[in-house]
């Protein structure tokens, strides 16, 4: 069972004994996506909203701690997960609604992911 919460964040490098040129680019960050149930699996709920970032000075300060370098710009792509993570996932959503202010584990994971969920097979996803 693996997921990785995928975001396209624009970084800035400043060495205080060197010049980088270019000290700005893009690239994609994978952060692991905790086990439904576990401590910290409610990541999506507490981030995102309809496949966006819900809030974005958090979530850029939140990844400058995880990358170590300024963040720019971040933006959410995707929960990229197998089958049997999104399975468990659902699972969990699913016994207590409630805590989501929802009637189905399909509006939630519309309210907060969007569309932006995609299932592959579990050794096409790279390790976070």
């Amino acid at each position: 069972m693996q997921a990785n919460y995928v975001f396209r964040v624009t970084v800035q490098l400043d060495p205080p004994t060197a010049h980088l040129d270019p000290d700005r680019f893009e690239t994609v960050c994978r952060l692991p996506a905790a086990t439904p149930g576990t401590d910290g699996w409610l990541f999506f709920q507490y981030n995102l909203w309809r496949g966006d970032i819900a809030d974005a000075d958090h979530m850029q300060s939140l990844l400058m701690e995880k990358l170590g370098v300024e963040v720019i710009e971040a933006s959410f792509s995707e929960l990229e997960t197998d089958s049997a993570y999104r399975a468990a996932l659902e699972s969990e959503i699913e016994t207590d609604l409630s805590r989501f202010n929802a009637d189905s584990v399909d509006a939630v994971v519309h309210q907060h992911l969007g569309s932006s969920i995609h299932v592959r097979d579990a050794e096409a996803i790279p390790d976070a």
